[in-house]
């Protein structure tokens, strides 16, 4: 398992409470969501490469999640 490094974020308050829904919708913890965004973002933009990660939460590009029931 990668290194983990723990930091400060300030956040606004809405933004907080829109990503926490998410988490919970997803039944991930708000660290772990917040993780999942990072890294969905990082790959589509490019910055880092396409492979599946090790950590279970990080988006894969072979899941579908749109059409899901």
């Amino acid at each position: 398992m990668a290194e983990r490094k723990s930091f400060l974020i300030r956040v606004d308050r809405d933004v907080l409470d829109a990503v926490q829904r998410w988490a919970n919708d997803d039944l991930r913890s708000l660290n772990g969501q917040i993780e999942f965004l990072l890294r969905h973002a990082l790959r589509d933009a490019g910055r880092v490469s396409k492979q599946a990660p090790a950590d279970r939460n990080a988006p894969i590009d072979e899941v579908d999640h749109e059409g899901t029931t």
